[in-house]
């Protein structure tokens, strides 16, 4: 793959919510994650555990936990200010219930070296306890399973297939766990509904990189 090739495969991805009534292989699904364990990871830990759900009757599961807590988070006088929009967001909520696949992605804690002197330092020394803040604001795992993501996504779609990364799922994350039975140890930071597009959504384009972009020279 060139240049050329690479640039096209990143500009044509989108974010699918529609899927065709189709299962994906398994062995696709897998060779996927394969390929997106090559992402960076904090320390080269790799302190990620993929789950793949090709069961209906968990899919649906997670779905009713996800509509149920966007049904409550409605119910609340607050949620008024926010209007149509809101209750648009609630009807919707659990759309990938129709997704033929979900891929989520658990994390376990990563402590460099450099992490645990400071954590033992900050007690007793202010600067340390600003570094240490300033270095653990960015948390490691969700850096870690962010490159991983931005890799499956590319590889799903070369494939052929199509995901979204939804965060609203994590509204209910410690019900997911459960659902999933999530290793001790694991927290969940990623949910990715996947299957055949059913729908080819126009791009949105993106901010010029002169707008996004310091070069400090």
């Amino acid at each position: 793959m060139d240049l050329k090739d690479l640039e096209n495969l990143i500009r044509t991805r989108h974010s699918i919510r529609k899927w065709q009534d189709k299962p994906v292989p398994e062995d696709m699904l897998l060779k996927a994650i394969e390929l997106a364990t090559w992402a960076p990871s904090g320390g080269n830990q790799q302190n990620w555990r993929f789950y793949v759900v090709t069961s209906k009757e968990t899919i649906n599961a997670i779905a009713d936990a996800v509509q149920a807590s966007a049904n409550l988070m409605a119910s609340w006088p607050e949620a008024a200010k926010f209007g149509d929009a809101f209750e648009r967001s609630r009807q919707t909520s659990a759309f990938f219930r129709s997704a033929p696949a979900v891929i989520t992605i658990a994390a376990s804690k990563y402590q460099s070296n450099a992490d645990l002197l400071l954590e033992a330092r900050e007690k007793v020394d202010p600067r340390a306890h600003q570094m240490r803040e300033w270095r653990t604001s960015p948390d490691s795992k969700i850096q870690s399973t962010s490159s991983a993501v931005a890799f499956l996504l590319l590889i799903l779609h070369q494939m052929g297939l199509g995901g979204v990364w939804m965060t609203g799922p994590m509204q209910v994350r410690g019900e997911i766990e459960k659902i999933l039975n999530v290793k001790p140890g694991f927290e969940l930071v990623t949910f990715i509904p996947v299957g055949y597009p059913a729908e080819k959504p126009e791009s949105r384009g993106r901010k010029p990189v002169s707008e996004v972009t310091e070069v400090i020279k």
